[in-house]
């Protein structure tokens, strides 16, 4: 019988992902959920509905609403949270990063981690340094990662992968896919998806 498995869709510049990123895999092996992370990039996809930017700042009370129930949700997980400057954060390079990662055996530790630079520090995701310190504290050796990131080849995998979240109808992030192409939206769908994945198994 194969392992019931998950999907987990996600831009590093989305704060409900950070919280999701954060407690996904302790769930998941609780009720033996296999998971899969998939960076991609929500920018492409938010531009088909007309937006330039996050929902957070186009709507200003869907902002506020947002950031202080992140606030909540953090006390709540035990989670440090610190507004980066400037929101949303451009996500490009730490989801390039990732694929490189994801295909050896640091790539979800690295996911959970850039995630708790960016909102539970206040860094910059989109810097080098940032991304090399990260690195760094996994005992990655950055240059040649960082070098292979932007190689056009790993360019094209992030360019596929945001086409195949499209092609799966994600809208917005975390969202969650299950073998049979069920959909599931928001952090606070993880435990959903990861029992609709169970009956199927």
């Amino acid at each position: 019988m194969t392992k019931p498995a998950v999907d987990f869709w996600f831009d590093f510049a989305s704060t409900y992902s950070y919280l999701a990123a954060a407690r996904i895999r302790t769930l998941a092996a609780d009720m033996k959920v296999a998971i899969t992370f998939r960076p991609f990039l929500l920018g492409p996809i938010f531009k088909t509905q007309g937006w330039d930017t996050s929902p957070f700042n186009l709507y200003p009370a869907k902002g506020r609403y947002m950031w202080r129930d992140l606030e909540r949700q953090c006390a709540d997980q035990g989670l440090p949270l610190k507004r980066p400057d400037p929101f949303p954060q451009h996500s490009v390079l730490a989801a390039r990063v990732a694929l490189i990662g994801l295909g050896q055996d640091w790539g979800d530790d690295f996911c959970v981690n850039v995630f708790r630079a960016q909102f539970g520090e206040g860094r910059s995701i989109s810097e080098p340094a940032t991304l090399a310190a990260v690195l760094a504290d996994l005992n990655v050796v950055a240059e040649p990662v960082l070098a292979a990131a932007q190689a056009d080849d790993n360019k094209a995998r992030l360019r596929t992968q945001t086409e195949d979240a499209a092609r799966y109808n994600i809208f917005g992030a975390p969202s969650f896919t299950t073998s049979d192409g069920e959909l599931f939206w928001g952090n606070d769908r993880l435990e959903q998806a990861l029992a609709w994945a169970r009956r199927l198994g």
